[in-house]
């Protein structure tokens, strides 16, 4: 499990001579004799050129006044000349996605890796009437989609022993741990619905009774976080937050040591949980890895969430150094198609037997698309197909829910309302289908000769997720740089917009790190009119949506403010409206239930220059007070809602 691009890692800086960290450590391995200073200074300096360099001495005042796209694009390059050595993104995506270019969609709500492209998609289209002999199983097969099959089952059982895994689980589970460099020898892995069953699956099991502790790092409401919060409130944990102070978010260290090295009376025992986010998938500020060394010489288990995580970013993060003892990623299908997916929970080996028994919901198994299209095709409703259908483990009910993932699911559709980046929507994960009796995937994929795609009598199964191969031979290197550029143009871009006639009172706020090196390319911002009235968030969504980019929103939580920044707090910090959330009361929620509802970006690693530019472009029409009122006016009178997801 040592890392595959530490010389990469050593190369990630613009100019060459700025590393990503590991562990803290601000130089590369093979460079610690240079002076320190030389890092910082780089940066700085990446800063300082972002700054007054891009539009300098210049503000926007009203949507006409923009540059065009290739005026700006010629000043981005000047500023940024190395961008141009990352081409093979723009032609991946010319030849791999060309239904961005086709449906002139800007997908700006994606964090998590694509599986597959979508060439394999139009390529199934082509090939899906052709079925494969049972007596001739293919050596590489093309299943740009398949299907997910809940099971309720004991975590810690899964983990020890196994269960019946079908050739698709087996190889997509050894594609996904080779793409992560993650070793068999140490992790064991299970297929969750997505991030929010992984982390309540884990809550579910973990050893809260003993390791009583319960402390997470999140800028932001979190639905998977909250999800475990629950769990292990039920289980009688104490729940911890880290704090951050405004108006940059950093983590507030002092209080984040002391609750990290408070002492314990179990000495023998961990003292609980501590779980690490790597980076804010919102505001996309980056923590340093030194956090999770610390906890760990404290006796704390370690849970690393690395759904925000950049598609390579694994590769620089040192795992075989920290070996965390759980950690969750997720991954989805296609970009800017369909998001629906699955998640992934590993385990340290070592800390399987520490977890209890506990029957939980949550675990998936994969199973073939085809042979659910196929199963649906032949199902005429008879008594006779009833039966057979019951011994496969399949109800009537689950037929058209479990198809449903299936299908290409339009983005349109996902994104229309408020749906934490990077995850399925609820309905999606804790719907009728979670609640069905359990199909018995093992049998559905083996009976049957018809569809026997998934048999390994003849060779060894291998599934092409072109979307990982993608990533592979584009490289560490490549893709931070490239999301370095257009992340920073972005935030500076939208800082040079300033309301006409006002004192130049600008139009965005954004939240968290701005103009910065090594910020993650995640984005939280408001939008203010002339009169320094919010604009609500889920109406810039909406109005986005309209001009076919999608956006996302959410709620930044846990913001402290020091005495010099008092002032501000009242007029910053809203009270949510949480439902049926609310129901449970106590200090620690209330005290979460205030923040700020923002709306966030996030850029994949398809996005280019134009994207960005769309979305300045879009943003900028909020400088016209009549493109705010007549927005408004027309939301109200077509009746459209946010839709809750």
């Amino acid at each position: 499990m040592q890392p595959r691009c530490l010389k990469e890692v050593s190369q990630a800086c613009l100019s060459g001579c700025c590393p990503s960290p590991i562990l803290g450590f601000s130089e590369p391995l093979n460079k610690i004799s240079k002076p320190r200073s030389t890092s910082a200074t780089c940066r700085q300096n990446f800063a300082k050129t972002t700054t007054s360099s891009i539009f300098p001495n210049t503000h926007f005042t009203n949507p006409e006044s923009l540059p065009s796209l290739q005026e700006s694009f010629n000043g981005f390059i000047e500023v940024y000349p190395q961008y141009s050595d990352t081409y093979q993104v723009d032609q991946t995506r010319a030849q791999e996605y060309n239904h961005l270019a086709l449906s002139n969609h800007t997908c700006l709500d994606y964090i998590g890796i694509g599986l597959f492209s979508y060439a394999q998609l139009q390529k199934l289209d082509s090939e899906k009437q052709i079925l494969p002999s049972a007596s001739s199983p293919p050596q590489n097969m093309h299943i740009p989609f398949f299907s997910v099959s809940y099971k309720t089952g004991n975590l810690k059982t899964q983990l020890l022993h196994g269960g019946q895994e079908s050739a698709l689980e087996s190889a997509m589970k050894k594609r996904i741990m080779s793409f992560l460099n993650i070793s068999e020898n140490d992790y064991s892995m299970v297929f969750t619905a997505n991030r929010t069953s992984a982390f309540k699956l884990l809550a579910e099991s973990y050893p809260f009774k003993t390791s009583r502790k319960l402390l997470t790092v999140y800028d932001y409401e979190s639905e998977a976080v909250e999800a475990m919060i629950n769990s292990s409130d039920k289980k009688g944990a104490q729940v911890m937050s880290a704090e951050f102070s405004w108006p940059r978010l950093r983590i507030q260290s002092a209080k984040l040591r002391k609750m990290v090295e408070m002492k314990s009376k179990r000495k023998k025992t961990k003292r609980g949980l501590f779980v690490f986010p790597l980076h804010s998938r919102m505001t996309g500020a980056r923590y340093p890895y030194l956090w999770m060394n610390i906890a760990k010489e404290n006796g704390w288990h370690i849970l690393i969430d690395a759904c925000a995580l950049g598609p390579k970013d694994m590769d620089s993060f040192g795992l075989s150094l920290i070996r965390p003892d759980f950690l969750i990623c997720s991954f989805y299908k296609i970009f800017g198609e369909n998001p629906s997916g699955f998640g992934c929970l590993f385990v340290k080996k070592s800390t399987v037997p520490l977890l209890e028994d506990s029957v939980s919901a949550g675990m998936v198994s994969l199973v073939p698309a085809n042979k659910m299209f196929r199963l649906v095709d032949e199902f005429s409703g008879t008594d006779s197909d009833f039966e057979h259908l019951s011994k496969l483990g399949l109800q009537e009910d689950e037929l058209d829910s479990s198809n449903s993932f299936s299908g290409p699911i339009s983005s349109q559709t996902m994104h229309s309302g408020r749906v934490e980046q990077g995850e399925t929507s609820e309905s999606q994960t804790t719907g009728t289908t979670a609640k069905q009796k359990v199909s018995k995937t093992s049998d559905i994929v083996e009976s049957g000769k018809s569809a026997e795609v998934m048999r390994q009598e003849n060779g060894i199964l291998e599934i092409e997720c072109r979307g990982l191969d993608q990533v592979d031979s584009l490289g560490l290197t490549r893709i931070s740089n490239r999301a370095r550029c257009l992340i920073n143009w972005m935030v500076n871009a939208l800082l040079k917009l300033k309301h006409p006639n006002t004192g130049e009172i600008p139009l965005v706020r954004i939240y968290g790190p701005r103009v910065k090196f090594d910020r993650g390319p995640a984005l939280a911002f408001n939008l203010f009119d002339w009169k320094g009235e919010k604009v609500e968030a889920p109406l810039v969504q909406k109005l986005a949506d309209r001009s076919n980019i999608s956006l996302s929103y959410g709620f930044l939580h846990h913001i402290s403010f020091s005495d010099e920044y008092e002032e501000e707090k009242a007029t910053v910090l809203e009270k949510r409206v949480n439902g049926a959330k609310g129901t449970v009361t106590n200090k620690r929620k209330e005290k979460a239930d205030f923040g700020i509802t923002v709306v966030t970006v996030a850029l994949g690693v398809l996005a280019n220059f134009e994207d960005t530019y769309r979305f300045w472009a879009f943003i900028a029409q909020f400088l016209d007070a009549d493109f705010v009122e007549k927005a408004k006016w027309r939301y109200t009178a077509l009746n459209q809602k946010t839709v809750e997801v």
